[in-house]
């Protein structure tokens, strides 16, 4: 598995308008794409408290295959001809789990980014983490939960898919869910993988 994200920060005075359009427009072209574990469409928006406008889609992928095939496709290529070529940040998958929620659409969406301190051997930190992890996902309103790392700045990366747009404090950043895409979202596991 493998997560991925990119940000596309707008102007303040932006009318968000246009990317619940484009969503509304376009979103359901991903429901079935190859490789593809799940895409949220997430958004943050200054009229709703965010410090930001910002449209920031998240990916969980079965395999490099699919990500691929969308990166240097057409789908992602709409995008660079829309806002121009943002960074994609991308993690290896560590666990997935589905929540108790996995039946609802979700509302909201988190994402909690944790560095991996120096004081731990990282596999300690990793098994750790994919322990809390787990327990977590078990949490009232939680549809699913992934838990990726980026070795290159030893970070860990957290994101959840609320059912409630409510979401408990201390989950990190929040997101609003859009749309869903998740045609293999089966596939990305019924637990914990390990390694």
């Amino acid at each position: 598995m493998h997560a991925m994200q990119y940000e596309i920060t707008l102007p303040a005075d932006y009318a968000m308008g246009i990317i619940h359009e484009r969503v509304a427009t376009r979103g359901h072209l991903l429901d079935d794409f190859p490789g593809l574990g799940l895409k949220a469409y997430l958004v943050r928006e200054r009229e709703a408290g965010s410090p930001v406008n910002q449209y920031a889609p998240f990916y969980l992928w079965a395999g490099p295959e699919g990500m691929n095939s969308f990166l240097w496709g057409p789908g992602f290529q709409g995008i660079v001809n829309d806002f121009g070529r943002p960074v994609v940040q991308h993690w290896t998958g560590l666990a997935y789990e589905e929540g108790p929620a996995s039946a609802s659409a979700p509302a909201a969406a988190t994402r909690r980014r944790t560095a991996l301190g120096e004081a731990v051997p990282p596999g300690e930190a990793v098994a750790e983490a994919v322990d809390r992890h787990a327990r977590e996902a078990r949490r009232d309103g939680v549809v699913a939960s992934a838990l990726a790392v980026d070795p290159r700045h030893w970070e860990l990366l957290a994101f959840t898919l609320w059912a409630d747009a409510e979401v408990p404090a201390g989950e990190g950043e929040r997101f609003r869910v859009l749309h869903l895409s998740a045609p293999g979202r089966g596939a990305l596991g019924a637990g914990r993988r390990r390694w």
